[in-house]
């Protein structure tokens, strides 16, 4: 028989009408764990919070570990909990490795004991304990320095997500006024005989990509023309660097699996370590002569020098 490594984790507040029980018990499942409501309180009015404890079961330590990574930014926190794990920045400008990456909802810390509000909330970056260890804020990368105190895992952190969101606005950022009913193929077709006709005339030819590019899965295609000579100058944002590098290091871009076009454990975060990663090699070239940085559009605009 399999020794089922276990976690108990509560969950509390509005946690019926926005579906955030449903949510949790989901991503356990889907994860390959099982549970056990071990003590489950719901509100009698609609203005009255709701309390849950799971046990959380598991057939290793690291897929427990990867269900509870998910279900924290649920809002599931462990019932015997400890003080975050804090470790000093090893350089400026970056995290150490292990670092716990924000959201934008309310996130408290555990501290000597107490829960502490992290001050300056805010997604996509790092959080920093006070020299006294008695206060946490919200910390970017570029503005960490030697020695800051900075919180890594998950252990001793809990989110407050958002409980209730307006159906309307759901899909809200997916609209758009371009149209798809046009025809490509001739377009596409003069615009390769004209790149075509550049290269074999010795003339450069500049790209103006950004990081749809990547999110469509077309940077594999970018990268092929590139090696093949056929881009010579790349105008772009740090978004394509970053979900192109993203791509390269861990197979998503958004977070968003390439190959299965589902959402990663732990996906969310893997533009920022993507980002951090980076850093702490000294940048892209680095990153490419050290061998960590293998394939991509920045990996190939390295190569060729683009």
């Amino acid at each position: 028989m399999t020794m089922q490594h276990v976690e108990e984790v509560e969950l509390q507040g509005h946690i019926i009408d926005s579906l955030l029980l449903p949510k949790v018990l989901d991503e356990i499942l889907t994860r390959g764990g099982s549970f056990e409501l071990k003590d489950i309180r719901i509100g009698r009015k609609q203005s009255d919070p709701s309390h849950v404890r799971i046990e959380v079961r598991a057939d290793s330590a690291e897929r427990l570990h990867e269900i509870l990574a998910q279900i924290h930014d649920h809002g599931a926190i462990a019932v015997h909990d400890r003080d975050c794990q804090i470790e000093p920045a090893d350089m400026d400008g970056a995290f150490p490795e292990n670092f716990y990456s924000t959201t934008n909802f309310r996130t408290q810390v555990r501290l000597r004991g107490e829960w502490v509000d992290v001050e300056d909330q805010e997604m996509d970056c790092g959080i920093v304990i006070d020299p006294e260890g008695i206060a946490a804020r919200c910390i970017p990368m570029t503005a960490v320095r030697k020695g800051d105190q900075i919180v890594v895992g998950h252990p001793g952190v809990r989110v407050f997500p958002a409980e209730l969101q307006a159906r309307a606005s759901l899909f809200e950022f997916m609209a758009s006024p371009v149209s798809s009913e046009k025809p490509k193929g001739v377009t596409v077709r003069e615009i390769a005989a004209e790149m075509k006709r550049t290269r074999e005339s010795g003339e450069k030819i500049l790209a103006v990509l950004g990081p749809a590019v990547v999110h469509t899965g077309g940077g594999g295609l970018v990268a092929k023309l590139i090696r093949q000579g056929f881009l010579h100058v790349l105008f772009a944002g740090n978004a394509l660097a970053t979900h192109d590098i993203e791509q390269a290091l861990y197979g998503t871009s958004l977070g968003v699996s390439m190959e299965r076009g589902l959402p990663a454990d732990e996906g969310h975060e893997h533009h920022l370590r993507a980002i951090n990663k980076i850093r702490r090699l000294g940048g892209i070239s680095n990153a490419v002569a050290q061998g960590v940085l293998t394939s991509g559009i920045m990996y190939e605009c390295v190569q060729h020098r683009v």
